[in-house]
């Protein structure tokens, strides 16, 4: 049995390199704790088999921005009439209402794709994704290939272009990745926030009694008893019975059937993609007095890193 304290960690170098299919393996490989198979390359058959499943929430763990130049407004408003899901869209100079942002995830664009293929929007769109992420939207093009379309033009914005957007544009559309170790309970909760993207440590695949996770449960250490005190006794024997009951029931049945045993103590990993917006609710929330107390916990070294990377959106004594 081992005993830890909730950490996290901000993981922006994928997005600063621009390096989306690393990022959407390093964010899937969580799942099953499988990241030493992260080697030069491996993301490409790491994408096409996830694709080749319909596993595609995990395309959700990484932001593709473009910028569209419009010689008419009918084909954004074509595309919005139809309500797309989970994307952000902004104009961006005030001079060129021509000039627009727009941002989501591989898997909105590739649920744009399927449902919407004959907007010249999306056509433009998949034309330049296709071209530029093939592994990530190659089998979704037509056979001869997304056509030209005329009155619209799209480009890949690049990471230096983010930073010099209006801090409204930018907090909207500029997403951050965090990897979150803590226990099941605060998880439970994260999960409810919307609109993000998450990605959790698998207790039905991963199991514990192997040597990469030491033979053993990891549980994260209550914040609500102090070490040492008679509640704290009783927590730590209950954890030991459960870890111990766990490897036995290991001895005939699958990790699917034996976590049934395991509680809300368990430490679990989790990627959570969101943006700046995003990420200001959900401090603002989770770090409050009313916030469970280990979410709170949890949620302030999150803070505390978000006020490092972007002090301008979470200042220093402040919950967002």
């Amino acid at each position: 049995m081992k005993v830890i304290s909730p950490e996290c960690e901000l993981i922006d170098s994928y997005f600063q390199h621009n390096q989306i299919e690393e990022q959407i393996e390093r964010c899937g490989r969580v799942c099953y704790k499988s990241e030493a198979k992260i080697a030069p390359g491996s993301a490409n058959s790491f994408i096409k088999a996830i694709i080749s499943r319909g596993h595609e929430s995990v395309l959700e763990m990484a932001q593709i921005h473009l910028e569209l130049k419009l010689s008419s407004d009918t084909p954004l408003q074509r595309f919005l009439e139809n309500i797309p899901r989970f994307f952000t869209v902004d104009r961006v100079d005030p001079e060129d209402k021509g000039c627009i942002l727009l941002s989501a995830n591989p898997r909105a664009f590739r649920d744009a794709a399927r449902a919407f293929p004959s907007l010249k929007l999306v056509k433009a769109v998949m034309r330049v994704l296709t071209e530029h992420f093939p592994r990530l939207f190659e089998d979704l093009a037509p056979k001869h290939g997304w056509p030209q379309q005329d009155g619209v033009t799209v480009r890949l914005v690049p990471v230096q272009d983010m930073e010099g957007m209006t801090p409204l544009v930018f907090r909207r559309h500029r997403t951050v990745l965090f990897n979150i170790i803590t226990n099941r309970a605060v998880t439970h909760e994260l999960v409810r926030h919307r609109i993000a993207s998450y990605l959790q440590e698998s207790q039905r695949y991963c199991r514990y009694s192997e040597d990469k996770f030491g033979s053993e449960v990891t549980f994260v250490e209550p914040c609500f008893y102090e070490k040492g005190s008679p509640e704290y006794q009783i927590w730590q024997e209950a954890m030991e019975l459960t870890e111990a009951k766990y490897l036995e029931l290991l001895k005939t049945s699958s990790p699917q059937a034996a976590r049934n045993v395991l509680p809300n103590s368990c430490k679990t990993e989790i990627m959570v993609h969101a943006t700046i917006e995003e990420w200001q609710h959900i401090i603002r929330l989770r770090t409050s007095a009313a916030a469970d107390p280990a979410m709170q916990q949890t949620m302030r070294l999150v803070l505390g890193q978000l006020q490092t990377a972007f002090p301008q959106f979470f200042p220093k004594n402040s919950a967002a």
